[in-house]
């Protein structure tokens, strides 16, 4: 009994790291896409076309992964995810600056799609893990799963400020190189230290069987559309380029200086959203009622930016200070918020699904992301970052109502 603990916890670990290493590499690329393309003219619409099929393949990757895992093994869907990251990095490093915009919109398009599927099998593969080698309880599996998702945010935040120092000082096709090469190690690590199969094969799972039939797992995957959509809409486009207007007058020297403090608040931002998602199993008490707790997070969440569009109101403008201050606050009931679905998720399903259910649940986080990403580009050319709070508030009080419909009377 000892020896198969310290085994699922060595397991565990190793995965761990393994998605560390893959978020550094896609929080970096990432900032590095974004802001190379925005300094070469991109407009805020291209800029959100670019990450489009990111998302859209991260989708069908989501609803697919679940079922290919159960066919050929957790581990293999693993390694694919691994490899694939290391493909588009190296894809990305063929782009020409003399290409026409539209050449370089869908070329870029196509490496992010790519890298869509890359981050998402790697995703589904990390976190159904969890609920294979926890314990059977659920204080171990809330701290497991939030401890992963929380370190991997965090993780990402300096996957944002690596890739806006990777472009100030050796540039954007070295970055890509360097990225390639540090993942390319990482998977060759993960092939040697992790043996044997995570997950058991039914190689006759039908596809079907990848809509769940589970009521709680439906509305929490729809509440996950309209939760991740709302963030993105705010932050993909938006924030950027609303801090970057502010930072930079479009010279190289004051171009430096926008990308190193973009990058940091990013980091910054992602690595105390991350913490405080490790943490979220602390912060929830198990005094309270669990549906209380829950519905009391989501509604908090929707009043912020609401907060904000009032303070602009009477400001006639959005005071840089008080903004960060917002979406500090924001990232610290937004990490509560996806702690507690990621520990729902993996508590409504159970074993035998897992992989099912988990990669149907990410579909519907990609598709929020998608979403997100679409409606912070159009928000933003068309109604300035004002547009994207208010459209991100609408998405929270949807996603507010959707946890409502939640039974939890037997967690």
């Amino acid at each position: 009994m000892i020896k198969s603990i310290k085994k699922s916890d060595l397991s565990f670990f190793l995965i761990t790291f393994s998605y560390w290493f893959f978020m550094l590499t896609d929080g970096a690329l990432r900032m590095l896409v974004l802001l190379h393309f925005h300094t070469l003219g991109f407009t805020p619409l291209q800029l959100a076309y670019l990450f489009l099929l990111y998302e859209f393949f991260g989708m069908v990757t989501n609803l697919t992964a679940g079922w290919i895992a159960k066919k050929i093994g957790l581990n293999i869907t693993l390694y694919i995810g691994l490899f694939l990251q290391i493909l588009s990095l190296l894809l990305l490093t063929q782009i020409d600056k003399n290409w026409s915009i539209t050449l370089s919109v869908i070329f870029v398009m196509a490496t992010q799609g790519l890298s869509g599927i890359a981050k998402d099998l790697t995703k589904m593969s990390s976190k159904s893990s969890v609920k294979l080698l926890a314990p059977d309880n659920n204080s171990k599996l809330f701290q497991w799963v939030s401890f992963m998702t929380g370190s991997k945010n965090a993780v990402k935040g300096f996957g944002f400020l690596l890739g806006s120092l990777l472009l100030t000082f050796i540039g954007f096709k070295s970055s890509l190189f360097f990225m390639a090469a540090f993942l390319s190690i990482t998977l060759i690590l993960v092939l040697i230290l992790l043996r044997g199969k995570l997950s058991t094969t039914k190689k006759d799972t039908k596809f079907s069987e990848v809509f769940s039939k589970n009521k709680n797992i439906n509305y929490l995957s729809l509440g996950r559309v309209f939760l991740f959509g709302a963030r993105d809409t705010w932050l993909v486009v938006g924030l950027p380029i609303f801090l970057y207007s502010i930072l930079s007058d479009g010279s190289i020297e004051s171009n430096h200086k926008a990308f190193f403090v973009i990058g940091t608040f990013m980091a910054g931002w992602t690595v105390f959203y991350g913490f405080v998602q490790s943490i979220t199993p602390k912060l929830v008490s198990n005094k309270n009622s669990t549906r209380k707790q829950i519905e009391f997070w989501a509604s908090a969440l929707a009043v912020i930016p609401l907060f904000l569009i009032i303070l602009n109101f009477y400001t006639h403008d959005f005071l840089l200070h008080i903004t960060i201050f917002v979406l500090f606050v924001f990232g610290f009931v937004f990490a509560i918020n996806s702690s507690i679905h990621s520990f729902l998720i993996l508590k409504f399903t159970d074993k035998n699904r897992v992989t099912l259910d988990v990669g149907f649940y990410y579909m519907s986080n990609a598709f929020g992301r998608l979403m997100g990403t679409l409606l912070s580009g159009l928000s933003y050319q068309y109604g300035g970052f004002s547009a994207c709070v208010l459209v991100a508030a609408i998405l929270l009080f949807i996603n507010r109502i959707s946890i409502k419909k939640l039974d939890l009377n037997n967690l």
